[in-house]
């Protein structure tokens, strides 16, 4: 069977554009694909389409609607996930009306489809209290309890991703002064962040425990699991999981929290100790200042104080009762 114009294109797309002209994340690559596996199942079990005759002429803005619709309705997905599926579409259709000028209409209405408006969430962060409750969890007397211990220090003092922390090879590790560690955020954009002493101190004994500070070990994970391979994500999470697990019976009003609250905690404790919203987004790793912004609109604490230091001179007088008005009084007792 002759190929259609949809499956070679999503085949350059996914192996092509996207990994050799945009150089993006592996990860990025398969949410991307997983985009268009659930489109091609949603033609197929949907629309009757079989896979390998759909054509590029077949997805049109009904077809997409539909699709989103699905997403919604029948996958039971989230406003966000709706966005984040349209937006590898309207990706792909851009690509495809740069290959295919005599597309470029059906391309461009597909390109209209808005994003689904979505009340954003406030920013979930931990407060001093809860994060040591769950540092201290951590038992160093055993060897899983060491490295859970580095994990979670390094975790929270470099605001690191839970994939970036996945990646950490021990060649991205320096612990001479300045101490710091090279991690690989999103676009494959290197940054260099800094640790604090007691940090690098747990993560030098880390490292000479496992016999990771040879120069041979330069491309060696520096965070393993018990069959000696590099730790996954949801290995991560489960560690965390545990942890704050244990840290709940002493705080029981700790909520849930995850590898990303990490991340928030370190950005909002910046914040609160005066640190400049550009200094925080080249620490964490933000493309654009404006993400760092949501730091600052969920810091109450720090309205809190803004508010107490207008109080005093604020120009607006208390105002005074109406049954101290004995003119509103005599006016309403005349009706």
């Amino acid at each position: 069977m002759k190929p259609t114009d949809f499956s070679i294109h999503v085949t350059r797309f996914l192996t092509h554009y996207l990994a050799a002209q945009r150089n993006l994340s592996p990860n990025t690559i398969r949410a991307y694909r997983d985009v268009f596996t659930l489109l091609l199942r949603f033609c197929r079990d949907i629309q009757g389409i079989a896979p390998e005759r759909l054509r590029i002429e077949q997805i049109d803005v009904s077809l997409v609607e539909a699709f989103l619709d699905y997403l919604e309705k029948e996958k039971q997905s989230a406003p966000t996930t709706r966005n984040h599926r349209l937006a590898a579409l309207h990706a792909f259709f851009r690509y495809v009306q740069s290959e295919e000028p005599e597309r470029m209409l059906q391309c461009q209405k597909i390109l209209a489809i808005p994003q689904r408006r979505h009340a954003r969430p406030t920013v979930g962060y931990l407060s001093k209290d809860d994060l040591a409750e769950i540092l201290a969890q951590p038992d160093l007397r055993k060897r899983d309890g060491r490295r859970d211990a580095v994990l979670l220090s390094i975790l929270y003092d470099t605001g690191a991703r839970v994939q970036e922390l996945v990646d950490l090879s021990v060649g991205d590790v320096r612990l001479d002064p300045p101490a710091q560690l090279r991690l690989m955020g999103k676009g494959r954009k290197m940054r260099a962040v800094p640790l604090m002493e007691p940090t690098v101190q747990l993560l030098r004994d880390h490292m000479h425990e496992n016999h990771l500070d040879g120069h041979e070990q330069f491309d060696r994970p520096v965070f393993r699991n018990v069959r000696d391979q590099r730790l996954s994500r949801s290995g991560i999470r489960y560690i965390l999981q545990k942890h704050v697990g244990k840290a709940r019976a002493r705080r029981p009003s700790l909520n849930r929290t995850s590898p990303h609250t990490l991340r928030h905690t370190k950005g909002m404790h910046l914040l609160q100790s005066g640190v400049s919203l550009e200094m925080i987004r080249d620490f964490l790793g933000h493309v654009d200042v404006k993400t760092t912004q949501i730091y600052a609109r969920a810091n109450l604490e720090m309205k809190r104080k803004a508010l107490e230091k207008t109080s005093d001179s604020s120009p607006v007088q208390p105002i005074p009762s109406w049954q101290q008005d004995k003119n509103l009084l005599d006016w309403l007792r005349s009706l």
